[in-house]
C-alpha cells in the first residue's frame, strides 16, 4: 500500500544523520521498547471504551513503533520492514494448515489453540532449542501478570490445574493469612519479614491471576475497569467536596471516605 510506503519514507527522514530529527536519530531499540509497550496498552483501552476513531490513530502510533524499530534494524544490516511482513506472512500460513492446507480443522478454539502451541513447539525444536519443558518458549518480556497467566495455562495443558474456581477462592483465603501474618512480623521487628511479605504478596497475586483465568476473564481488563471506577469515583469526591467548600487533604479518612460513598451510591442509582 502507498500509505505504508510513506511511512516507511516518513521515518527514514527521521532518522536521517544529517537531515533528521535530533530525538528519533538519537533512539536505539531498548529506548523505544516502552513506547511500543504503551502504544500497544492505549490500543487496549480504545478498544475497551469503545472509541472507533481513537482506535484508528492507536492503531497508527501501533504500526509506528513497529516501523521504528524495523528501520533501526535495517540501518543496523539486520533486516528491513519487508522481511517483517514476509516473516509473519509465512507463520500465520504455517501455523494454519487447517486454513492454508489440507489439515482438517479442529472443532472448536481450545483443541485449535492446542494446535498452535504444538506448532510453535516444533518450531522451535527446529530451531535447535533444547527445552522440552511444557513452560519453555513463555517470554519473560512480559508484563509479570500475563506470564503467569501463560505459565498457569501452560501447566494446565498436562492436567495440573484445580477443576473450577472453588479450591482457587480457597487458596486465596490461605494466601491472605500468610500476607496478614507476615505483615504482624514486619511489626514486630522481624528482620526476615519484609522479604517474606513479597514472597507472600507474589503468592496472592499469583492466585488472584489464576482465580481470572479460571473465570474466562482478563486479568489487564479487569485492572484497567478497576483502575477507571477508582478515577472516576475518586474525581467525583474531589467533586463533591469542592461544592461544599472544602478540601480532601483537610478531612479525616472517615471524612472522605463519606464522599467516596457519596460517589459510589451516585453511580449505583443511575
Amino acid at each position: 500500500m502507498a500509505e505504508i510506503d510513506e511511512l516507511i519514507a516518513i521515518m527514514a527522514r527521521l532518522r536521517d544523520p544529517e537531515r533528521g530529527c535530533p530525538w528519533d536519530v538519537k533512539q536505539d531499540f531498548s529506548t523505544i521498547a516502552p513506547y511500543t509497550i504503551e502504544e500497544a496498552y492505549e490500543v487496549a483501552d480504545a478498544i475497551q471504551r469503545g472509541d472507533m476513531h481513537e482506535l484508528r490513530d492507536e492503531l497508527g502510533d501501533l504500526l509506528l513503533q513497529v516501523v521504528f524499530h524495523a528501520r533501526m534494524a535495517e540501518e543496523a544490516g539486520h533486516f528491513a520492514f519487508a522481511d517483517v511482513a514476509a516473516a509473519i506472512n509465512d507463520k500465520m500460513v504455517r501455523r494454519h494448515p487447517h486454513v492454508f492446507g489440507d489439515v482438517a480443522a479442529q472443532a472448536d478454539a481450545e483443541a485449535q489453540l492446542a494446535n498452535w502451541e504444538e506448532l510453535k513447539r516444533q518450531e522451535r525444536a527446529g530451531r535447535g532449542d533444547t527445552d522440552t519443558s511444557v513452560l519453555a518458549g513463555i517470554a519473560r518480556g512480559l508484563p509479570e501478570w500475563q506470564r503467569a497467566v501463560k505459565l498457569q495455562k501452560r501447566a494446565a495443558t498436562v492436567g495440573f490445574d484445580w477443576p473450577d474456581p472453588t479450591p482457587v477462592i480457597a487458596k486465596l483465603h490461605e494466601e491472605i493469612e500468610e500476607v496478614r501474618a507476615e505483615f504482624a512480623a514486619v511489626a514486630a521487628g522481624d528482620e526476615g519479614a519484609r522479604d517474606r511479605l513479597e514472597d507472600e504478596l507474589g503468592d496472592v497475586l499469583f492466585v488472584v491471576a489464576n482465580l481470572t483465568r479460571h473465570g474466562k476473564v482478563d486479568f489487564g481488563t479487569a485492572l484497567r475497569r478497576a483502575n477507571h471506577k477508582f478515577e472516576r469515583r475518586f474525581r467525583r469526591m474531589e467533586q463533591l467536596a469542592a461544592a461544599d467548600a472544602v478540601a480532601l487533604s483537610d478531612l479525616s479518612l472517615e471524612a472522605q471516605d463519606a464522599y467516596w460513598n457519596r460517589a459510589k451510591a451516585e453511580e449505583k442509582a443511575r
